[in-house]
């Protein structure tokens, strides 16, 4: 699922997506390529409202397989059905393939990662894997365009 950003902030669609995801009893590994940005959104995690707390931890930790919500920039390291990425980080088709869900959020105000977005919808469509894009200009998300799966 490509989220094209233009009025919510990644944290505002993580916040939306990631107690959904848990709801369904699935582990997610959120990925950047960004480690400051990482850690702030770690922080920013730890000190939100109590009423919303998203139980998560940093890649690089003794519990990493534990997380529930694992942010780091490598590997799947928590078993997880779900994989973000944010920030440009990427994945592949064979890494992408066994997931329930892959959600790529991007800024549609930065061109460098409206082209990384669209490289990653060629090469996991290519492969044969389903996509949908979601915009949100009309100022609520609408699925714009979806590709089914490959038999």
């Amino acid at each position: 699922m490509f989220y094209h950003l233009t009025r919510s902030t990644p944290q505002d669609t993580m916040a939306t997506i990631l107690p959904r995801a848990l709801s369904q009893g699935w582990r997610v590994m959120l990925r950047g390529t960004d480690e400051a940005a990482l850690q702030a959104l770690d922080t920013a995690l730890w000190t939100h409202a109590d009423d919303s707390f998203l139980p998560h931890g940093l890649a690089g930790g003794a519990h990493d397989a534990d997380q529930p919500i694992l942010l780091g920039q490598g590997a799947i390291a928590n078993a997880a059905q779900g994989l973000m990425l944010v920030d440009g980080a990427v994945t592949t088709p064979e890494e992408s393939a066994p997931l329930q869900r892959v959600w790529v959020l991007f800024d549609g105000a930065d061109e460098a990662a409206l082209n990384g977005a669209r490289l990653l919808w060629t090469t996991l469509t290519s492969a044969g894997l389903a996509a949908q894009y979601w915009s949100e200009e009309s100022g609520r998300w609408q699925m714009k365009t979806e590709k089914a799966a490959k038999a």
